[in-house]
């Protein structure tokens, strides 16, 4: 039985990703979207996030074209700033696919999307022990490369879903790469993606580059 769309407003944002069971924590300036937390604040609490493919789109930037899929987020915390701006917390869902874009009268952008094809309701399978070393492993040379302080022994304790998204929303990878991981059909596969990219972003410097390492 074909799956029935559901409606969704959305918050394009390049670089930031959402994962199922991941938190994103945003800030909330811009009026059209301040209306879109209001909005999902009265409805739901929910707003799928999705990166834009440009910087750029035929109406001068404001509706830019979009990848294909996103992460439904739920607001588990918000708050209302005097001016009229938010923080919040998004609890990643599940990644949803976009059907097709409405003609919303809205001033942010609403999609029909489905989300049956990912599984995210299950729970991701651990990573192999071998796996999880050389993550860890790849991350700590990134993270020495970057001059990033990480507290190895707290990494140490979370769970394998967890330190696989929280590795891919904070590298500064490219758009590109950052929608690879977010499309990797299972933890097992974004783990791999990642260990590959850091090595790539690794190279890259080693031979002389800039922090801008692109897959595109």
């Amino acid at each position: 039985m074909a799956e029935t769309p559901i409606r969704l407003s959305i918050f394009p944002l390049a670089g930031a990703i959402l994962l199922p069971r991941a938190q994103l924590p945003l800030h909330i300036f811009e009026p059209r979207y301040q209306a879109l937390v209001k909005d999902a604040m009265a409805r739901d609490r929910r707003i799928g996030m999705i990166q834009p493919r440009s910087e750029g789109g035929e109406d001068g930037g404001r509706n830019p074209p979009l990848f294909d899929v996103g992460c439904i987020g739920k607001v588990s915390e918000v708050e209302a700033m005097e001016d009229g701006r938010f923080n919040l917390i998004l609890e990643g869902l599940t990644r949803f696919r976009i059907v097709r874009e409405l003609d919303a009268t809205t001033s942010f952008r609403q999609v029909e999307a489905v989300t049956q094809e990912f599984g995210d309701e299950a729970v991701a399978e651990p990573l192999s022990i071998a796996m999880r070393g050389g993550l860890v492993d790849e991350s700590k040379k990134f993270a020495d490369l970057l001059g990033y302080a990480v507290d190895w022994d707290a990494v140490d304790t979370l769970d394998d879903e967890t330190l696989v998204n929280m590795v891919s929303q904070v590298a500064p990878f490219d758009t590109v790469a950052k929608q690879a991981l977010v499309e990797a059909p299972t933890i097992d596969d974004r783990s791999e993606l990642l260990i590959q990219f850091m090595q790539f972003f690794r190279m890259h410097q080693q031979q002389g580059g800039d922090d801008h390492a692109t897959l595109q």
